[in-house]
């Protein structure tokens, strides 16, 4: 199996140490022959997915999609780590998002009183047609044990409704709420299309949920591939979204809105087969950014440390395809700018600068240069 290297010891580091060249001539003082920060290696597995620090422990989990999970100690030992779940690993499926809850979070669900320790986890699970059939993602709460490395009580609080057949789109990233009363949880189309404008289904949707007694509701819909989520300072929520072919997000999400997939898109079907473009009349709230090509947004936090103050408040996120981390440059609830990074190395010498437009459907001229565009207003859906 190919083995991912990733840099455990700082999330903050991990996500926000991007080289950052933007979308202007000449070089930026961020590629990388010149990036503004060191990056050491701290661990490598083989499809790590999430990464959270455990409260006041100076230690770190990390899960893989096939299903385990490690604890590294602050001396940088790993350790496995027991009591998890089953899940389906096939696809784009297996065991995904970690959190820890606050401390001042409710207890509810079985699972403790809220200590610091209570932990949440994403994952992918079989419906009763067995592990060839129908599968869909699952957020549980339980106890997380660093001493003994161990999940305890882990107790389902919500399930993905309905399951349906298929490996890819299950999103299942995970957000606190500043309030630390709610999670807000992204749940993935699945490759369905159409169930995203679906109200009585779950797919295609971002679902808040109340800690204390598992109580869900629907806060946005329209979305295909929503793969992260985070909150700004000032309480407001973001996500990325893997799109179609050139129609990859950045959305500021917002209660009630709908994001217009599958009706509404800035890229393409990959067989070729256009989608309406979002327009300021069509009802669909638009993305702030988007991409063309494609960079297969994978994360998201909005950075808030010292140690790069130029990129406070922004956000930031790993491109897959796109082999890069990008900057987007935050104003409150507004873009200023996206900045690309360069990917580091990239053994085929590719530019992983790539084409991206803020607002309205422009693109840049071409690697290095952009062309203006002005910031959509955002529209309420009116179904």
């Amino acid at each position: 199996m190919k083995r991912a290297r990733t840099v455990v010891a700082a999330l903050g580091a991990m996500l926000a140490c991007a080289a950052l060249a933007a979308c202007s001539a000449g070089p930026h003082p961020g590629t990388t022959s010149n990036r503004p920060f060191a990056v050491t290696p701290a661990g490598e597995f083989a499809a790590p997915w999430a990464m959270a620090f455990v409260p006041g422990a100076g230690q770190a989990v990390i899960t893989e999609k096939s299903g385990s999970m490690h604890l590294r100690e602050a001396d940088g030992r790993l350790r496995s780590v027991s009591g998890l779940p089953t899940v389906v690993d096939r696809g784009q499926g297996g065991l995904g998002d970690v959190a820890f809850l606050p401390a001042a979070a409710g207890s509810g669900s079985g699972t403790g009183t809220g200590t610091g320790t209570d932990i949440l986890l994403t994952w992918v699970e079989a419906g009763p047609s067995g592990p060839d059939g129908a599968t869909g993602a699952v957020l549980g709460r339980g106890r997380f044990d660093p001493t003994n490395a161990a999940v305890r009580e882990l107790t389902v609080i919500w399930r993905q409704t309905p399951k349906v057949t298929g490996d890819g789109h299950f999103a299942h990233r995970i957000a606190l709420a500043p309030d630390g009363q709610h999670v807000f949880l992204s749940s993935g189309d699945r490759q369905k299309f159409d169930p995203a404008q679906d109200p009585a289904s779950d797919l295609g949707k971002i679902i808040r949920i109340t800690v204390a007694d598992g109580r869900a509701e629907h806060w946005t819909l329209g979305h295909r591939n929503p793969l992260g989520l985070a909150f700004d300072p000032a309480g407001r929520l973001w996500s990325t979204e893997m799109g179609p072919k050139g129609g990859d997000e950045l959305n500021l999400i917002t209660e009630g809105s709908n994001y217009g997939w599958p009706r509404v898109s800035n890229g393409s079907h990959y067989d070729g087969r256009p989608i309406p473009d979002h327009s300021p009349t069509d009802g669909y709230a638009a993305p702030l950014a988007w991409w063309d090509p494609s960079i297969s947004p994978g994360s998201l936090l909005i950075y808030t440390g010292d140690a790069f103050p130029q990129w406070r408040g922004d956000a930031i996120f790993g491109a897959l395809s796109g082999e890069a981390l990008v900057v987007v440059d935050l104003d409150g609830a507004t873009v200023r700018g996206p900045h690309l990074s360069d990917g580091g190395a990239d053994p085929r010498g590719r530019a992983s600068a790539r084409r991206v437009a803020v607002g309205a459907r422009r693109r840049c001229a071409g690697p290095g240069r952009t062309t203006p565009a002005p910031h959509p207003r955002r529209l309420r859906s009116t179904s």
